[in-house]
């Protein structure tokens, strides 16, 4: 199995110059002691406007910076906001592939469709169609990543002419596609398009072992990739504070992973916010003093000592989950005690499940190459265009040696002269 860090950049009530810059610089050092330790992943999400529970508006400058720290971690986006509102797709196609390039090759794409008021109503999208635009615009972004020219495309939500996308990424055809999942009818769908599933719901591992069998009964009998190739796995976010005392791994962590939930529910399902006044952080003791720790149920399994730890994520293996992503930032958790556990968790942890990595992967892979193959071929593709199907266009300026020269000042005849004599060289090349 392999393993991830996972950021919303939390950053609680109240809020003092600073908080954010130290924020921000704690995240990136703790992805850089991660690369060094050799964990697998850093993801990353975007949100707009989610106060305390989320301050990563611009994810694409957070992990382009991680990567010039770095040298071995996976970058991932956890996720691109898909409906265009949010990201012109060109933009998007355009940012993957220049944090492929910075990176040199070490970018997971993951990709969502939002669904708090917060953002849909903020950016004036119809919540009813988000789903449409996440799958219309992610198979239209991996084509502008794989094709050379993007033959262009009139959709529903967005249209474009016949362009070139630059630069290119590093992988080919395009870095792994993923998409955010929180039940099992969105894992359903991940398989069915033949991209990894990064989950966000916080289930035991008798549950994960369900949404492991579907997805992967599923990809092997409906796959249709949505991208130019296939990204069969599965991801499972799960709390995270690791300690040789169990009540000090819980007195370090458990505060931080209930206000995660917490805040997510106020977002999501149950809060009234009012922006720039809501204070979720003493909603949230208030709550927990009056109903107590455990009053949003479970997802603690990764928080306790390294045995404790280390049968959690056994149980996750066993299921045939791919990788696990740990929620290390949430709440008030400290960096130091954060640096600390991620230590400790390499030290005493990790090697058990890496050790057998690469062998696990490459059985996985064997046993999935004929379904692989049969998906790609029922792929339809975008057409290609090349010779005389290529339009094209004339920039603005192309007519001014049209104009009639004695009429312009002479600064500007000269250029126009040049301009015509320069058309006439192009026109007989």
């Amino acid at each position: 199995m392999k393993f991830g860090i996972f950021y919303e950049h939390q950053l609680p009530r109240p809020w003092n110059d600073g908080d954010e810059l130290k924020l921000f610089q704690d995240a990136l050092s703790q992805v850089e002691l991660a690369d060094r330790l050799g964990i697998d992943y850093a993801w990353e999400v975007e949100h707009h406007f989610l106060e305390e529970y989320s301050h990563s508006a611009a994810p694409e400058v957070f992990l382009a910076a991680a990567s010039q720290r770095t040298k071995q971690i996976r970058l991932g986006h956890g996720i691109v906001l898909m409906p265009p509102a949010y990201n012109a797709p060109a933009r998007i196609a355009e940012r993957i592939a220049t944090l492929d390039l910075v990176s040199n090759g070490r970018v997971e794409w993951g990709t969502g469709e939002s669904a708090s008021r917060a953002e849909l109503e903020g950016f004036g999208i119809d919540p009813s169609q988000r789903r449409a635009m996440w799958r219309e615009t992610t198979e239209q972004v991996a084509n502008m990543l794989a094709m050379d020219p993007y033959p262009g495309y009139q959709g529903q939500f967005f249209s474009m002419p016949v362009r070139n996308v630059v630069p290119k990424p590093v992988q080919k055809p395009h870095p792994p596609i993923w998409v955010a999942c929180s039940n099992r009818d969105t894992i359903h769908l991940a398989a069915q398009l033949g991209i990894g599933a990064l989950t966000f719901a916080f289930i035991d591992p008798a549950e994960a072992k369900h949404w492991v069998d579907d997805y992967y009964e599923t990809f092997k009998r409906e796959c249709v990739p949505v991208g130019h190739a296939v990204n069969p796995n599965i991801a499972m976010v799960t709390s995270f504070s690791i300690h040789q005392d169990h009540d000090e791994a819980v007195r370090r962590g458990m505060d931080g992973f209930r206000f995660f939930q917490f805040a997510l529910g106020h977002h999501y399902n149950f809060g009234e916010h009012r922006p720039g006044r809501t204070d979720i952080w003493a909603m949230y003791e208030a709550v927990r003093d009056k109903m107590g720790m455990d009053f949003l149920g479970g997802g603690t399994g990764g928080i306790g000592t390294p045995a404790e730890m280390r049968a959690h994520l056994r149980s996750f293996a066993d299921s045939g989950v791919d990788a696990t992503v740990f929620i290390q930032q949430g709440g008030k958790n400290k960096h130091e005690h954060i640096c600390e556990a991620l230590e400790l968790f390499a030290g005493e942890v990790m090697g058990e499940f890496k050790e057998q990595e690469e062998e696990r992967q490459r059985r996985k892979m064997d046993e999935l190459a004929p379904y692989v193959e049969a998906a790609l071929a029922r792929k339809q593709r975008m057409q290609e265009l090349a010779g005389d199907d290529l339009p094209a266009y004339q920039a603005y300026g192309f007519n001014i040696a049209e104009v009639d020269l004695d009429k312009l000042p002479e600064a500007q005849r000269q250029r126009a002269e040049r301009m015509r004599r320069l058309r006439e060289i192009v026109r007989s090349m």
